[in-house]
């Protein structure tokens, strides 16, 4: 078996996640991994490191002695891939820089992942905490809905998005360049802040839509623009805020006391089969729930009478609360796993809430291999997370784990490979401009909602032609397809068809034949019932690659290989809801919109990158996987880790978390909030601040209310000035509205391949009629590669006859397809219906 990356040398001088994480995904790859320790071993003392470290190398350099620093540059000489996680600046002055690195090898592909943009007068120096990041980018006051209603603001999360988000953006921009370096021979320098990547991540909750239809407004938006509007106050319990959850996105008590959760909206299907599972169908209907054929109709055109349709999010709150009740006392006849076996079985969304340990121990997880077995050498048996991505021809090595080596276990081996390597004859003429990496790769999108269309939009800014097929009837409402699409469809062009038919068919053919990729989230069911599995499109196209995303894929099968499922499902089956809300009995979405989605979209666009990079070698195809359960395990991977003996999985959890201890923590001063992270080894650096003279003497119970006490003394200015010159992170607690009204270019597509960390661009005359703003697609910054900026999203269909004429129908024959509605130009009357 030939793995991908074979043969390719990354050397990983990352710290703590985003780094490690970027190495790791290589690694699983088949590259092979030199890990840089600094003496002492890595900084970052977590179990969580044996799980980023998994099958490298390590040897300790002690990067202030010369000595070492000429064995680093020996080891960049042939290497492929450097990685390191730095504050701007630092790898310079140990004369390891890009450039300089460059200057030893100018086919290295030079990645940096600093905290914030190199080039941000603002923050490039900060010290870039997991928190501070966050902080920094809105993601502690921006926490959702519900935080809203409950009158909570700011709540910590200890859920590493912004590492994660960064860590996959990372590892697909040096899938490109390693790609695209096949063909010009040049290496690149990229950068990857990663507060710019967590943006990028949180792109759909920092989007704004002016005059968006009120129509699209959930009961928990409108419950929010009541109470405003009436002056009252924002504080409902969590038992109160169950009222306001749409009875088909929400958790329900079972008989076994757990509860499910349902995600079965939005679907044109789903909903009323959750009915027929619960037997609820036809008294639903009896009852008066209206039914719309066509929900992309503008609302004065509804039947008179209608203000709400079974299956068309969201529903109004007086049918919400009567099917919410049906509902319940229906659940309560099963258990939870009863109802997740019926529920799955019928492809329909819904799973059993767990805690992340019981995730861990689970069937599924283990049978699927998305979770790791190891013999660990210091603590036996031991389950962690498993691949983030992988292709189908690697299965088994992605589905094995590996453990990680001992600091400078490989240093001989290491040293005694330099001594026997011969000096690499490289041209040393400078770098200069090249192409887009994916310059002439064309892309057949067929995915839907977030996860599938964000992999393919991701690849647009890479130079890839993409088409997105979808049905001639939609089969998802409005609110998925067209906001969500304003962001997940740019730059692509869009075919509207109806494929199942023989007509049909002959099309799909064409297009597929057109195809280098194609990209599609589903089960292999769904895959193999549209006849484009692994073998038939082997007989069809056999060059093109293939790309699946779905809810619960792993290398390996496993008992809910073939069920539906979403974001949210996996948040409550993998233990992401049951901490944010605290407990398994009071589960909580995480706040963020797309949270596992959108990071699933980024790993299946590196699937893709190396399914091509593995073409490109040795000319086999092979099928690019991605899940939503592997990127739901990449967001917790500080505690996706178990085995006999382990400390409790008590990482700070609740809406009332503010973080982890009080030196990493979010405080309040005197007219507003900052977030404080300190290195416990750090703290006479306090020292230096007056009104914090003495904290080292401090015990840890008496240095929470002494700092809470002190803060609120003065403003957050005042305090973030005094600490950032004292060398402590810290930060104001920034909010995405915020950030957008300061961060925001005017003029339409000004969008820059680098400058400042937060970069947003405001759609003046976007295709909609409304004025679009979107965060800008910034995080990936080469050097030397050129990017695309991606246009706004077109109207589905608006370029079905253009793409019948590329793929050589007659203007007659277009006319025909068009009359017998085997193909069409559009949804709706308006772009998004009102």
């Amino acid at each position: 078996m030939t793995l991908p990356f074979e043969n390719i040398r990354v050397l990983d001088f990352g710290q703590y996640i985003a780094g490690p994480a970027t190495a790791m995904m290589l690694g699983d790859q088949g590259a092979e991994i030199i890990r840089i320790d600094p003496p002492g071993g890595a900084r970052w003392k977590s179990p969580a490191m044996d799980t980023l470290n998994r099958r490298k190398k390590s040897i300790v350099l002690n990067l202030k002695k010369e000595s070492d620093v000429e064995i680093a540059r020996n080891l960049i000489a042939s290497a492929d891939v450097l990685i390191e996680n730095f504050r701007p600046g630092v790898m310079d002055r140990l004369c390891l820089g890009p450039e300089t690195a460059h200057a030893i090898n100018p086919r290295l592909v030079y990645l940096s992942l600093p905290g914030f943009a190199s080039e941000d007068p603002e923050m490039a120096h900060m010290q870039a905490w997991e928190a501070i990041i966050a902080a920094s980018s809105g993601q502690f006051t921006d926490m959702g809905l519900n935080r809203v209603l409950m009158g909570i603001d700011p709540s910590f999360s200890p859920l590493t998005l912004a590492s994660a988000y960064a860590a996959v953006l990372a590892t697909a921009s040096v899938s490109a360049a390693l790609y695209a370096r096949e063909s010009t021979g040049h290496g690149d320098c990229i950068e990857v802040p990663i507060a710019s990547a967590l943006m990028e991540g949180l792109v759909l909750n920092s989007m704004f839509i002016e005059d968006k239809p009120k129509r699209y407004n959930s009961l928990r938006e409108n419950e929010i623009e009541r109470r405003q509007a009436a002056g009252e106050p924002l504080d409902i319990s969590y038992d109160q805020l169950q009222a306001y959850m749409d009875p088909f996105y929400k958790s329900y008590f079972c008989a076994d006391d757990r509860l499910v959760y349902i995600v079965s909206a939005c679907h044109v299907d789903h909903c009323h089969r959750a009915l027929d599972i619960l037997g609820l169908r036809e008294e639903v209907l009896e009852a008066g729930l209206p039914e719309l054929d066509d929900w992309y109709l503008p609302s004065n055109k509804w039947p008179e009478g209608v203000d709400c349709a079974l299956g068309l999010y969201p529903l109004t709150q007086k049918w919400a609360d009567w099917v919410s009740g049906r509902m319940k006392q229906r659940f309560l006849g099963k258990t939870s796993f009863e109802w997740e076996r019926l529920f799955g079985e019928a492809g329909v969304p819904l799973t059993a809430h767990r805690t992340t340990r019981e995730w861990l121990h689970s069937t599924h997880a283990l049978a699927s291999g998305l979770v790791h077995e190891i013999n660990d050498p210091m603590v036996g048996k031991k389950k962690a997370a498993g691949p983030v991505a992988w292709l189908s021809g690697a299965a088994e090595f992605a589905a094995k784990g590996a453990s990680a080596p001992r600091p400078d276990q490989d240093r001989i081996e290491i040293l005694s490979k330099l001594e026997k390597q011969k000096p690499l004859l490289q041209e040393k003429t400078p770098l200069t401009q090249n192409g887009c990496w994916l310059e002439g790769t064309k892309i057949l999108d067929m995915t839907n909602v977030i996860a599938g269309p964000t992999a393919a939009a991701m690849l647009v800014r890479f130079g890839a032609e993409v088409i997105k097929l979808d049905p001639v009837k939609p089969t998802f409402d409005p609110w998925n397809t067209i906001i969500i699409g304003m962001q997940v469809h740019r730059g692509k062009r869009s075919i509207l068809a109806d494929i199942k038919n023989e007509k049909g068919k002959e099309l799909f053919l064409r297009l597929i034949k057109w195809a280098d990729v194609i990209t599609f989230n589903g089960t292999t069911r769904q895959l193999r019932s549209l006849g484009i599995d692994r073998e038939s499109l082997e007989s069809m196209s056999p060059g093109t690659v293939l790309c699946q995303l779905n809810a619960w894929g792993g290398p390996r099968r496993g008992p809910r290989s073939e069920h539906v499922g979403y974001d949210d499902l996996v948040q409550a089956a993998t233990g992401i809801m049951a901490r944010f809300g605290g407990a398994l009995d009071t589960p909580e979405e995480h706040a963020h919109l797309g949270t596992i989605d959108v990071l699933t979209g980024f790993s299946a666009a590196f699937a893709i990158l190396t399914a091509l990079f593995h073409k490109k070698r040795t000319g086999k195809t092979d099928v690019a996987r991605a899940s939503l359960s592997a990127a739901g395990q990449l967001l917790q991977i500080p505690f996706l880790y178990d085995y006999e003996g382990r400390a409790p999985f008590d990482e700070p959890s609740g809406p009332h978390a503010r973080g982890d201890g009080p030196l990493y923590q979010c405080y309040e001063a005197a007219d507003g909030w900052f977030f404080l992270a300190v290195d416990k080894r750090a703290v006479n650096r306090l020292e230096t601040i007056e009104a914090l003279r003495g904290i080292s003497r401090k015990t840890v119970e008496e240095l929470f209310d002494f700092l809470a006490d002190t803060f609120r003394t003065r403003t957050v200015k005042h305090w973030v000035h005094q600490l950032c010159k004292a060398d402590v992170g810290a930060a104001p607690m920034a909010s995405m509205t915020g950030l957008r009204e300061k961060y925001l270019s005017h003029a339409e597509m000004d969008v820059h391949a680098r400058g400042g960390t937060f970069q947003f661009t405001r759609y003046a005359d976007h295709p909609s009629g409304h004025t679009v703003d979107l965060f800008s697609s910034c995080a990936i910054r080469p050097q030397y590669a050129r990017l695309v900026v991606p246009t706004p999203a077109e109207k589905y269909g608006k370029d079905t006859r253009q793409i019948l004429v590329d793929l050589g129908y007659s203007n007659r024959e277009i006319r025909n397809m068009i009359d017998a509605g085997m193909v069409s130009e559009s949804w709706s009357e308006q772009y998004l219906p009102d």
